[in-house]
């Protein structure tokens, strides 16, 4: 089973380790199931495509296309404020409203900065 991911898509993150140390962007992806996101401008890689002519006007032209690749969840860290920090769970009571217009306490999970406390 994987471990739970604890950034988000739209989150900004840091690269903390490997040849794109120190570059900051946003996730575009998650791949919960391989514990790796993808962050736009980082781990750029080339692939080269061949020309398909299958199905008329909709085949794709052949060349060499950069886009980016998974990078491990483990070497990225949440950008907040100046700095990086960790990321921690709370647990928030709300007032929650029945269909019938009754009320209710319940609780939600919030992300919170490690460093600040502050909500995410």
């Amino acid at each position: 089973m994987a471990k739970s991911v604890n950034i988000k898509k739209g989150d900004t993150v840091k690269v903390i380790a490997g040849k794109d140390k120190g570059a900051e962007g946003k996730v575009i992806q998650v791949l919960r199931e391989e514990n790796r996101v993808i962050v736009e401008g980082v781990n750029r890689i080339k692939r080269h495509t061949k020309v398909v002519n299958q199905g008329g006007r909709a085949g794709n032209t052949g060349g060499i296309i950069t886009a980016e690749a998974p990078i491990h969840v483990s070497n990225v860290m949440l950008v907040e404020g100046d700095g990086v920090t960790r990321i921690g769970f709370r647990r928030d009571e709300v007032t929650k409203r029945r269909p019938d217009g009754s009320t209710y306490t319940s609780t939600r999970s919030v992300r919170i900065s490690r460093k600040t406390g502050k909500e995410i």
